[in-house]
């Protein structure tokens, strides 16, 4: 894969956008006019010299500190397609072993540098991007070290290099008969590191766990040391301190090896498609069947404003029409929802489970028939394919983003109202329209997460572009600060979030993990700035 330099995956691919789900979009937010895009070369003529010493294990190539110095976020985006990156790594390491990490951190502090790891790139809140800093800054690019190291098949446990991405993590395990399980949306290209790392939550996490339930333990280097975590099932020694190093974004040093719970690969897995006659009965179908925990492998329900939008872009015109007809012959109009699941099992299991499935969705009102299968199939063939859509819609001039959160279940109307309401109304003092769309995910007895995207026009420059989205993202924020609601689910924290970490954590909580951040690097030499607001004494 030829992995594009300022934009997401694979270079030879593009997310292509029907007719009329162009329209769609044009007649919510209006006709767009695109930004200029930079070229590589004019932004490698902006990298400054290396302050890094001369060292065998790291390469300060002009162009690898420039792939390696933004992730996702939409300002990486912006930074990423203006040429105006700031501040980038002043060089990058390609680690073979923990040893040669172990090497990498000593140096750090022997020569007084800063590191940053870098697993997949696909940070969505600002990880990996590095800020102004008097000392230079190397970035660990974790990549190399992508092998299943061991596959203990009695406790079934698989140990992988920390850089795994999530193509490999499959593919080696599903030769010997097992599965992860661990889909994320970034599952493409983001790697083992970095899920637990900022607390990933996979799109089959019903069935398989987030990733705190798929870690069992592996190994950590510090600035003092080798941190080892043993795969125990369960211990009341004490707090965790796996529990503890999961969410540090490298606050407290750089995972390398990993061990992870694996299954064996089920006999049957399906995926499929029910509309739902409005938002109150698809709500309450998914939590009925999430509280009597009847048996599936991943729930999510979009609002009639996704399921539009989704079916307008995800369809040829032709397609969308004939669906369309067949929905509203059976009753379902303008206000219908799509919810998409799957059942992953044994054929019995599964037969077992869908029948309960479609007796509690039919009790709401629920409409599959032949549409179900043929509609999952399509879902899960294009489930890695969004992102790409960015790109696509990018040269046409229009920006897309997507923030979320969770709450419990009696908050979760007036959390997702609060969301879109504050985006469809960030940019009403620019007589702009923003559209904005959110499915409920990650399905748990207590809630769930609320996931939104939003696409908006660019502005006539990168800076009033970047000053749009800042309105959006802080007032989208603001809402899921005073809610009760985290503020990440599964993207994590960054630099992006850190300012509304202490609304969800309280004083005493922020306090807590500043001590245990400083016990481990008291010279703020670890990913500064990310997870925490910058602190005093920063290099």
């Amino acid at each position: 894969m030829g992995r594009r330099w300022n934009g997401w995956g694979d270079e030879s691919y593009v997310k292509e956008v029907s007719d009329h789900g162009r329209r769609l979009i044009h007649s919510v937010i209006g006709v767009p006019q695109s930004l200029p895009n930079t070229t590589l070369d004019a932004v490698m003529a902006k990298v400054p010299p290396s302050r890094l010493p001369d060292h065998f294990l790291i390469s300060k190539g002009t162009e690898e500190r420039v792939r390696h110095a933004r992730g996702q976020s939409f300002p990486d985006w912006l930074a990423m397609h203006s040429g105006d990156y700031g501040v980038f790594p002043d060089g990058v390491a390609y680690p073979e072993s923990s040893s040669q990490v172990r090497k990498l951190l000593d140096l750090a502090v022997e020569q007084d540098f800063e590191v940053i790891p870098y697993g997949g790139g696909t940070s969505v809140a600002g990880h990996i991007t590095p800020q102004q800093s008097q000392r230079a800054i190397l970035t660990i690019d974790m990549g190399r070290m992508n092998q299943l190291l061991d596959l203990n098949e009695e406790s079934q446990i698989a140990t992988f290099g920390a850089g795994t991405p999530g193509p490999l993590v499959e593919s080696q395990l599903r030769v010997q008969g097992y599965t992860l399980g661990h889909y994320p949306q970034s599952w493409e290209l983001s790697t083992v590191g970095g899920w637990i790392a900022s607390r990933s939550s996979g799109q089959q996490s019903l069935g398989f766990g987030r990733i705190e339930q798929l870690f069992a333990g592996g190994s950590m280097e510090t600035l003092h040391g080798t941190l080892d975590i043993p795969s125990i099932p369960a211990s009341s020694a004490g707090p965790d301190i796996r529990e503890m190093t999961m969410g540090t974004e490298g606050r407290l040093g750089i995972f390398t090896e990993v061990q992870l719970r694996v299954t064996r690969l089920a006999e049957e897995e399906k995926f499929l498609v029910v509309f739902m006659p409005d938002w109150n009965s698809a709500k309450k179908a998914v939590r009925e069947l999430i509280q009597q925990k009847v048996p599936m492998s991943m729930m999510r329900v979009s609002n009639a404003k996704e399921a539009k939008a989704h079916i307008h872009l995800g369809t040829k015109e032709s397609e969308f029409k004939l669906l369309d007809r067949y929905l509203r012959f059976r009753g379902l109009g303008n206000d219908r929802c799509m919810l998409t699941f799957a059942v992953t099992g044994s054929k019995a299991q599964n037969k077992t489970s869908l029948k309960q499935i479609r007796k509690i969705l039919k009790g709401y009102g629920g409409i599959g028939g032949p549409i179900a299968q043929v509609m999952g199939k399509i879902w899960a063939d294009g489930r890695f394919k969004f992102p790409y859509l960015r790109e696509t819609t990018w040269q046409e001039g229009i920006a897309i983003d997507t923030l979320e959160t969770s709450t419990d279940w009696e908050n979760v109307d007036s959390v997702l109202q609060g969301i879109e309401e504050s985006l469809e109304n960030a940019l009403k003092d620019e007589s702009e329209e923003v559209m904005v769309f959110t499915h409920l995910s990650h399905m748990y007895s207590q809630g769930c997460s609320i996931y939104t995207t939003y696409f908006f026009r660019c502005a006539n420059s990168y800076e009033a572009t970047l000053k749009r989205w800042q309105k959006m993202k802080t007032s989208a924020s603001e809402v899921i600060a005073r809610s009760r609601a985290t503020i990440s689910h599964q993207h994590g924290v960054g630099k992006d979030h850190a300012l509304y970490l202490e609304a969800e954590k309280g004083k005493l909580g922020m306090r807590i993990i500043r001590t245990l951040t400083k016990e481990f690097d008291s010279d703020f030499r670890l990913n500064p700035g990310t997870l925490l607001v910058q602190e005093s004494g920063q290099g």
